[in-house]
């Protein structure tokens, strides 16, 4: 089933800019926030308070996530030639950053109150507004998550990935409150918010560890890596060869690079006729893929001595 598109339709990133997306994503935290102070006010649940944090959280990370998108969408430009893609990634490790900060600070309320435990008030009320707060997380999350795969965008990806931990933490906050109102151990509402913490640390961690991953110019994914190697392979019957594959991404976008040997008999116009279809199919199977291809001669011993990064 596709996505929900703000244009109504499902054009390619290069045509159309992803900012919409992340104004609903502003838009929802707002929202969150709202409805959960007002659960947090109502109940007094520290447990409540923590899912009402990491709604501010949401709504920073969605602030850093629109002007970092600004940046990535640029035109390649003198300064800049392969593009501003890489910008998406320092709008991930801020979430992350973010996240891990939003946990120790629910930790430290935790504590507070697991040593002065204090009784919870209007619970059905406060409960029933958390859970509309958790709704709403729950659809924006799904969109960005769909528009995120669909676009390559880590920075949809990780902001959608964090409106769903947070139906999660909302969730099981809800269920813990419930509980403390049932049976009256106030210590539960404090060890609630602990695990929640627990939970939004390992969330952070991931996308940090993803954004560094993305800065220090990691290899695609296995999968594309894969569909690469696939369409290479393809053109080893007409006498060809290839070598030093490499890969990475920067945002949205892909880049490859790789050496293809050929006949040293080969005219220019015919090597650079292959070099084109492998070019085309590459980016077939990768549409955002930019490819560089170096041509060498089989038969040159020098060909096979380039392999590594540096001769």
């Amino acid at each position: 089933m596709a996505a929900w598109s703000p244009w109504g339709d499902n054009g390619p990133m290069s045509a159309r800019s992803l900012k919409p997306y992340v104004w609903l994503s502003i838009a929802a935290a707002l929202a969150t926030i709202a409805l959960k102070a007002v659960a947090w006010l109502l109940t007094d649940s520290v447990g409540l308070l923590s899912d009402a944090l990491e709604s501010v959280v949401n709504l920073a990370a969605a602030c850093m996530a629109l002007a970092m998108l600004s940046i990535a969408e640029r035109p390649e430009d003198k300064g800049h030639g392969f593009g501003h893609g890489k910008a998406e990634y320092f709008s991930s490790g801020f979430e992350g950053l973010l996240i891990v900060f939003a946990a120790i600070a629910i930790a430290v309320a935790a504590g507070e109150r697991l040593l002065n435990p204090r009784p919870l008030e209007a619970v059905g009320v406060g409960l029933a507004v958390s859970a509309s707060a958790a709704l709403i997380n729950l659809l924006v999350g799904r969109v960005l998550l769909l528009a995120g795969r669909r676009h390559r965008s880590i920075t949809l990806e990780a902001d959608a990935h964090h409106l769903l931990s947070d139906v999660w933490t909302s969730l099981g906050v809800i269920v813990g409150v419930g509980a403390v109102a049932l049976t009256g151990w106030l210590w539960l509402d404090p060890i609630l918010a602990l695990l929640v913490a627990s939970n939004i640390i390992w969330t952070g961690w991931r996308l940090l560890r993803r954004s560094a991953n993305g800065l220090m110019d990691a290899s695609l994914p296995p999968g594309e890596q894969a569909q690469i190697v696939k369409v290479l392979e393809s053109y080893r019957c007409q006498g060809i060869d290839y070598h030093a594959l490499r890969s990475r991404a920067a945002g949205a976008r892909s880049f490859i690079s790789l050496h293809v040997l050929v006949p040293g008999a080969w005219t220019v116009s015919r090597a650079h006729q292959l070099v084109e279809g492998i070019e085309s199919e590459l980016r077939r199977e990768l549409p955002q893929a930019t490819v560089f291809i170096h041509i060498e001669p089989l038969e040159d011993p020098a060909s096979h001595q380039d392999l590594g990064l540096d001769r």
